[in-house]
């Protein structure tokens, strides 16, 4: 019995401080559209999102085609890299991908966001078994998750990712079987 999980990684948002409420933009709402787009042929049994309004909106046109209701995972949000405004992102997201047990003051290691990240994908797995389910998340820990299934997903392949982005990972039961990029 397959599963397909299509997480896609959250379009374009406008810039606030409120990680919880960061609308897309103008520019992330025209992309969430064809995101549905893309998915609307995929037979979606359940949409999964993080609580970000972002990662929402970036799923919520999937949702209603679909005619089905986003199930909050808290586990789906973005990694914390510290706990206020890091100064130099590049170094400090470069530091926590160079060694994973690291982290900046009242953030997260990247083991520690990929474990969440990982129970709230075999949860996912547990749950809506043998069907299909869009994920609205975000890049750092949709990357992460995917690293855990196989470790060519790294800081290089993050660095790439289109926002938005989908990526449709297969499972057999709880068996990986493969990633494939659906963004056109």
């Amino acid at each position: 019995m397959e599963t397909n999980l299509y997480f896609v990684r959250h379009a374009h948002s406008t810039f606030t401080p409120e990680e919880l409420k960061r609308p897309l933009s103008e520019k992330g709402l025209k992309d969430a559209t064809r995101v549905t787009e893309l998915l609307k042929d995929k037979k979606i049994h359940h949409v999964v999102s993080s609580p970000y309004l972002r990662a929402v909106q970036t799923v919520q046109g999937i949702a209603s085609v679909a005619g089905k209701e986003i199930h909050i995972l808290d586990g789906l949000k973005e990694r914390k890299l510290a706990a206020g405004v890091v100064e130099d992102f590049e170094t400090a997201i470069r530091k926590v991908w160079g060694n994973p047990d690291f982290a900046w003051e009242g953030g997260e290691s990247n083991n520690t966001a990929q474990q969440r990240g990982v129970q709230a994908t075999k949860k996912i797995l547990k749950n809506f078994a043998g069907t299909n389910i869009a994920i609205g998340t975000h890049g750092n820990i949709m990357v992460l998750i995917m690293n855990y299934f196989d470790r060519q997903y790294g800081f290089e392949f993050w660095e790439q990712l289109a926002m938005p982005d989908i990526y449709k990972l297969s499972f057999e039961n709880d068996e990986f079987l493969g990633c494939s990029r659906i963004w056109e």
